[in-house]
């Protein structure tokens, strides 16, 4: 049944209904993509608090002891980055390499 109605739909299309068909498809088929991506987005694909509050953005700082307070918050955070750093290379070449306690023989076999 669904096979003799796409015959009656396909058997016409030969030379050139058949290109005037692909064109319409090569026209229609990213317009109504478009169409479909392009309405509604605000309710289609929204994400709930997706862009940050006035209260969760970042805030400019404009007088000398706010910016004086920001520039040493920074120096602090980079600090701590640091030793973190440090400590990590401490233990990832501790890690590498074991240490051999003096007066213990290193085995050789």
């Amino acid at each position: 049944m669904i096979v003799d109605r796409l015959n009656r739909v396909l058997r016409p299309l030969r030379g050139s209904n058949l290109e005037v068909f692909k064109f319409g498809m090569y026209l229609l088929f990213p317009i109504g993509w478009m169409y479909y991506f392009g309405t509604n987005l605000e309710n289609r694909f929204s994400v709930q608090d997706f862009w940050p509050t006035a209260e969760q953005s970042h805030k400019i700082p404009y007088d000398r002891e706010d910016i004086k307070a920001e520039v040493e918050r920074i120096q602090r955070e980079m600090r701590r980055r640091k030793e973190r750093d440090a400590a990590l290379m401490q233990a990832r070449e501790a890690f590498k390499q074991p240490r051999v306690e003096e007066g213990a023989e290193v085995s050789t076999s």
